[in-house]
């Protein structure tokens, strides 16, 4: 007899988030995928001191965590212009021939050390996210500080993707209702409260771009940009922004409201009663001419709830409400958020950065090795549509990711690492030599045709080209040796702590497998379609050599010193991101597993580092571990009330650490191919789970 359907509306709400006092890390937000607006305890962007990022590698000034970033709005300096990628490459000897690199160890011609720094940081920090506006609370004009709030109550409602605020402003209650509509980039602001017939007003200020590592503002060049406020009538204005090459529209619609420039970039919005309703939305460039009419506040807000309602309403649900483990209140608990912050920040135009949509963080660029991360969840968890958004990106910057490729000497495409929205790799020592984000698309595109609703044979004949293009490099990647196909220098694996001897690194355990898995997968899309298997595929799939364990145990890569004992334990990956596949001896992998959790150091991992282990525990049939793994007690695995997986003071949020919970979840309660298959065992529901554990799950994809 079938269960009744998980209760969704009970099950996420139980998890709202409510706050009744100013917590400077764990501030709360809405989104839609492109756009999102961070807001504290007044609803808007009143105290961003209050929420500071640390400064780091030298920065003039803190940053705050109170963004309004999105997928489009970027900025590059005008002095960037005049350095390219290809200033920065150094060739490398390889046992393929010189191949050359975008590297930081290249020298300006004829230039000094300094000259080198400077240019290496103008490519590192252009084109660099723009904060798109700072949208907070002003008294007779001014800028309110934090002894002049109170905080009441703030409740984040899941269901329905609203933050109401209640708070205490000089004595006088501010109620506010925030959201983003879910269709367009715009944010709805409902205010009432009596202050706002006596000088409380709400100040739309505007900064210049910042190429600081973790700062999306810099608010010391109001010279360099343009603001200009222009009244189109019927309680609506538009304020176009110029700032260099960027420009952007901010359509305001604030009806029985004044506007009036307060500052050359600060425009203040002043209501006649008691009540408020402002909607503000941004728009890059010309898109501003086709726009109107802008939705209203109760518009947004009754999209809102549709649309949240839908989300939460689709795709898979886990409740573990029934299970008296003590461990399963925080880990679902987890899991939603996860859900509501992944959707918000991980589900747009493009790859996402690390920080999403929140706050910067290497100057706002997207890293692709984490875009498996942050979206292979999605359609685990039934919700394809939320990874398919950003998959057409890559076709847009296909023809510099061949350029790359052509240029060192490849096949193909080559997908960069640390990118902008135009796909133009960054100078680094590390990420240009990485190589495991090459076989994301592929492992994408399998889980996609694995989830519900998606047409098999349709989406691998849309993303053929790039499925080839990516196979085709990873074919001509690999070196014939007199062992097989190797894979060989310069590289760097997943584990970066190999940076210094990237002339030397081989064969990296994770990435071996990877490579394997992928290009087999790659022939067999070939052949759904009906379509020719190029041999150089097929060839190096079969001559890949295996990972070697030394003493029992797989090490990191194959050359000395094999392991060092920090950073992500990468080649736990081999099987657990990755299925059991010929190449991988699961009593190994367990042993490799066992020496990991005796000795590491736990303050240098990363937050993806825990699902990834949950993950190898779970296909190793330790689901206890698994659990006590994604649940781990350490600095790194920190997840604040907002739901955000706190790293550091200048990385105060790491969002693969929420995807990557929701991918190992995904595998613990739907089950992968063949779970529960050995003639030893019964198969049972959610096989990743404790046994006892009451779970109920529905709406799973079965993972590879």
């Amino acid at each position: 007899m079938s269960l009744p359907r998980i209760d969704r509306r009970a099950l996420v709400s139980r998890h709202d988030i409510e706050l009744s006092d100013i917590d400077p890390r764990s501030p709360l937000g809405v989104g839609n995928g492109d756009l999102a607006f961070t807001v504290d305890a007044t609803g808007l962007q009143s105290l961003p001191a209050a929420h500071p990022v640390s400064p780091r590698d030298g920065n003039r000034q803190a940053g705050t965590l109170l963004g309004t970033l999105s997928t489009w709005g970027w900025h590059s300096l005008p002095e960037a212009s005049a350095h390219t990628w290809r200033d920065a490459l150094v060739t490398y000897d390889s046992e393929r021939g010189p191949v050359p690199y975008v590297d930081m160890s290249g020298k300006v011609a004829g230039g000094t050390e300094q000259d080198t720094e400077e240019r290496d940081l103008l490519l590192r920090g252009n084109p660099h996210r723009l904060d798109l506006g700072t949208f907070g609370l002003r008294r007779d004009g001014s800028p309110l500080t934090a002894q002049q709030v109170e905080p009441v109550r703030q409740h984040l409602s899941l269901y329905e993707g609203i933050i109401s605020s209640v708070c205490v402003v000089d004595g006088e209650r501010l109620e506010t209702l925030t959201a983003v509509h879910p269709e367009r980039d715009l944010v709805a602001l409902q205010l009432s409260s009596p202050a706002l017939r006596t000088g409380l007003g709400v100040g739309l200020a505007f900064a210049y771009g910042s190429a600081d590592w973790h700062s999306a503002h810099d608010w010391t060049r109001p010279e360099a940009h343009t603001t200009i406020l222009t009244a189109l009538g019927e309680d609506r204005w538009r304020i176009d922004r110029q700032v260099d090459a960027t420009t952007y529209t901010v359509l305001v619609r604030a009806p029985g409201a004044r506007l009036s420039v307060a500052d050359p970039h600060e425009v203040l919005v002043e209501a006649a009663t008691e009540e408020l309703s402002l909607t503000l939305e941004l728009l890059p460039g010309e898109a501003a001419s086709t726009a109107w009419p802008s939705p209203t506040v109760e518009q947004t807000l009754a999209a809102c709830r549709a649309h949240w309602r839908d989300f939460w309403e689709s795709g898979a649900a886990l409740d573990l409400g029934a299970v008296e483990d003590p461990r399963a209140a925080e880990l679902e608990r987890r899991v939603v958020l996860s859900q509501f912050l992944t959707a918000i920040h991980c589900a747009g135009r493009m790859p996402p950065q690390e920080t999403g949509l929140v706050c910067n963080s290497w100057r706002g660029k997207s890293h692709l090795e984490m875009h498996w991360w942050h979206a292979a969840h999605f359609p685990l968890w039934n919700r394809p549509a939320l990874l398919r958004r950003s998959l057409d990106w890559y076709r847009s910057i296909l023809p510099r990711a061949r350029e790359m490729a052509r240029l060192q000497g490849f096949a193909g495409a080559r997908w960069p690492k640390q990118v902008g929205s135009e796909g133009e790799e960054t100078p680094s020592g590390i990420g240009t030599f990485l190589i495991w984000q090459q076989p994301h698309l592929i492992h994408l595109v399998e889980l996609l045709r694995r989830s519900e609703g998606v047409d098999e044979l349709e989406l691998l004949a849309e993303v053929d080209d790039l499925l080839t293009e990516t196979a085709d490099f990873m074919a001509s990647f690999a070196l014939r040796t007199a062992h097989g196909a190797e894979l060989g220098p310069p590289l760097i694996p997943a584990q970066e702590s190999y940076g210094g001897m990237r002339t030397a690194v081989r064969n990296p355990t994770f990435e071996l497998v990877q490579w394997h898995w992928a290009l087999e997968r790659a022939c067999a899309f070939k052949q759904q379609l009906g379509l020719p298997v190029p041999e150089a595929w097929a060839e190096i799939r079969d001559l890949l050599i295996a990972p070697a364990p030394r003493d029992g145990i797989y090490p990191a890569i194959s050359v000395e010193p094999y392991t060092i004992r920090e950073d992500h334990p990468s080649m736990l990956c081999a099987l657990g991101v990755l299925p059991l596949t010929d190449r991988i001896d699961p009593e190994v992998m367990a042993a490799t597993l066992e020496d990991v959790l005796e000795s590491w150091d736990w303050d240098s991992t990363w937050g993806w580092d825990y699902p990834v282990m949950a993950m190898t525990a779970t296909r190793l049939g330790r689901p206890e571990d698994a659990v006590d793994l994604l649940l781990t007690d350490t600095g790194k695995n920190t997840v604040l009330p907002s739901g955000h997986n706190r790293q550091t003071g200048s990385l105060p949020l790491y969002l693969p650490g929420n995807g990557g919970l929701l991918t190992a979840v995904a595998l613990m309660a739907g089950g992968w191919d063949g779970a529960g298959t050995d003639a030893s065992t019964a198969p049972r529901a959610s096989p990743g789970f404790p046994v006892g554990w009451d779970v109920r799950a529905e709406g799973f994809a079965v993972s590879p």
